[in-house]
């Protein structure tokens, strides 16, 4: 099994607190993106080298879809065994990997997540990590 393959995501359990959002895996683990997320309008474009989970919730954000952008790392057993997807793109690619959030990588190197959020119908919230820190982003809609 190649370790760079799509691997299509299971329904999660997730729980906001006051330090941050918590998604519960199918094998029982948790884990806690850390932070209130920062607002976003629609798009959000994340540093190159920067690893990218997307996460769509349900409108009452109990439990939402998670995906991994171009994650090379994680065995396809282990995503498979946790509920987590993962999406690979060539530079200059786009897709659709839930009604309304589509991810891209214009350049090759950033990740380009976008979100219609009529589409989408619930919470799309996007984390951005690297070996220095995480960010936690929710895409709005525009003002």
């Amino acid at each position: 099994m190649s370790i760079r393959s799509d691997v299509a995501p299971s329904t999660l359990p997730v729980e906001f607190f006051e330090e941050g959002v918590q998604v519960e895996y199918l094998d029982g683990r948790t884990t806690l993106y850390r932070g209130v997320p920062r607002k976003a309008e629609e798009t959000l474009t994340a540093a190159p080298g920067k690893e990218v989970h997307v996460l769509v919730t349900d409108p009452d954000g109990t439990e939402g879809v998670m995906m991994y952008v171009n994650d090379r790392k994680t065995h396809d057993d282990i995503l498979e065994s946790t509920g987590v997807g993962r999406i690979v793109l060539d530079g200059g690619e786009a897709e659709e990997i839930f009604p309304g959030v589509t991810v891209a990588t214009p350049d090759g190197m950033r990740c380009r997540i976008q979100a219609d959020l009529d589409v989408a119908r619930g919470r799309v919230f996007v984390f951005v990590e690297d070996d220095w820190g995480e960010e936690s982003y929710e895409l709005v809609a525009a003002e």
